[in-house]
C-alpha cells in the first residue's frame, strides 16, 4: 500500500498521534541505527523536542554489524538524540542455545530489555508491515506504540528522504537487515565455537565485498550443521564470477571455526531436525521455510523435515544439506 496523501500530510498525522499517545510525558525510542527507528526517532524529536525523547540501544557485541554501530553513532549526532546503550550479549546467548528463536530473541533480549530500561515510559518502535510484529501486532500495547505499522519499507523510505534522513546500509539484505546470529541455524550451544563462527563469517564477507566493491541485494553465511561441525554456506546476490567465488572461498576457509565453505549456485534441499512442537506444526514449518529462511538465501529451497530426539533443542537445527540437481 503506497501512501495516498502528500507526505507533509502523513508527517504531521504521525507527529500529532506521538503527541497524543505521550500526553506531555517523556519517551523511549528503541533504537538499533536502522532506517525504521531512524524515522521514528527524528519524528519523535519533532514531536516533543530533545529533552522528552531517550534512545536505547541494545548493543550485541561481536554479533551486531560494525555498520549497525557506525549509524548509531552518525544518526544520533546528527538528530542530536541522546542514547542510552545496554549490553544485550549474554541475554542473547542464554536465549539462542537451544536453538534459533528470533521472534523471542526480539521479545525478551531487544525490546524485553528497553522496555525494563524505559521505567514506564512508553517505547516507540520501528515496527512496519516488514515484519511480524507490524502485520499481526497492534499499534499500542503494553507500553510498546509502534508508529510506523502502517507502512512499508518503501513508504517507510520516502519518508526519510523527505526528512533528508539517511543510514548506511549494512549489505547483507535490501529488504531487512538485522543480526548476524539469524543467520545461525542451530543451537548456539558453545558461543565462542558457534557464535564466532558466525559472526566472524558474516562480517568477513561484508567487508570484503566492500573491498571488491561489489554491490550485492543479499549477503550472508548461513551456518549449519551438527554441533560439532560448522558449515559454512554463501548466499550472494546477484551471484559474482569464479574470481571473486573463490578469493570469498580462501578468505572465510581461515575462519577456525569454520570446517567447511562452500558457495551456494544451486537450488539446495535443507534437512532439519525440529522439536515435536515445530514438527507437528504445519503453519510453524510453513512460516520458517517460506518466511525465515528462504528470503536469505539465494537459491530455491526445498527442505526435509526429522523430528529430533535431542529434548534440549527447542526449535530446530539444520543439520545438512544438499545439491538439487
Amino acid at each position: 500500500m503506497f501512501l495516498e496523501a502528500p507526505i507533509e500530510e502523513i508527517i504531521f498525522k504521525i507527529i500529532e498521534e506521538i503527541k497524543d499517545l505521550s500526553q506531555g510525558e517523556k519517551v523511549v525510542v528503541a533504537f538499533s541505527g536502522g532506517l525504521d527507528s531512524t524515522v521514528v526517532s527524528a519524528l519523535a524529536l519533532q514531536a516533543l523536542g530533545r529533552k522528552s525523547v531517550e534512545a536505547i540501544t541494545i548493543d550485541f557485541e561481536d554479533y551486531s554489524y560494525k555498520k549497525s554501530l557506525l549509524n548509531i553513532e552518525g544518526i544520533s549526532k546528527y538528530l542530536g538524540l541522546k542514547v542510552k546503550v545496554i549490553s544485550g550479549k549474554s541475554l542473547q546467548e542464554e536465549i539462542l542455545k537451544k536453538g534459533p528463536a528470533c521472534n523471542k530473541c526480539t521479545r525478551i533480549a531487544k525490546l524485553g530489555r528497553v522496555k525494563k530500561e524505559a521505567s514506564g515510559r512508553i517505547v516507540l518502535t520501528g515496527s512496519n508491515q516488514s515484519d511480524s510484529w507490524g502485520k499481526k501486532g497492534l499499534k499500542f500495547c503494553q507500553g510498546f506504540y509502534a508508529p510506523l505499522q502502517n507502512f512499508n519499507k518503501i513508504e517507510i523510505k520516502k519518508i526519510a528522504d523527505f526528512l533528508k534522513l539517511k543510514t548506511l546500509r549494512i549489505g547483507e539484505n535490501e529488504g531487512r537487515e538485522g543480526c548476524k546470529l539469524k543467520h545461525l541455524l542451530k543451537p548456539l550451544a558453545i558461543p565462542a565455537y558457534h557464535g564466532q563462527a558466525v559472526a566472524q563469517a558474516n562480517e568477513i564477507l561484508l567487508e570484503l565485498l566492500a573491498q571488491e566493491n561489489y554491490l550485492a541485494t543479499l549477503a550472508n553465511v548461513k551456518v549449519i550443521g551438527p554441533l560439532s561441525k560448522n558449515i559454512g554456506l554463501v548466499n550472494l546476490l546477484p551471484l559474482p564470477g569464479s574470481e571473486l567465488r573463490g578469493k570469498i572461498i580462501k578468505t572465510l576457509e581461515k575462519i577456525e571455526k569454520l570446517e567447511e565453505v562452500h558457495f551456494l549456485s544451486q537450488p539446495v534441499r535443507l534437512i532439519i531436525k525440529a522439536n515435536k512442537g515445530q514438527f507437528d506444526n504445519q503453519h510453524s514449518r510453513y512460516w520458517l521455510e517460506k518466511g525465515r529462511l528462504q528470503p536469505d538465501f539465494s537459491v530455491p529451497i526445498q527442505i526435509d523435515w526429522l523430528l529430533t530426539t535431542n529434548k534440549s533443542l527447542a526449535t530446530f537445527q539444520v543439520v545438512d544439506y544438499q545439491i538439487n540437481e
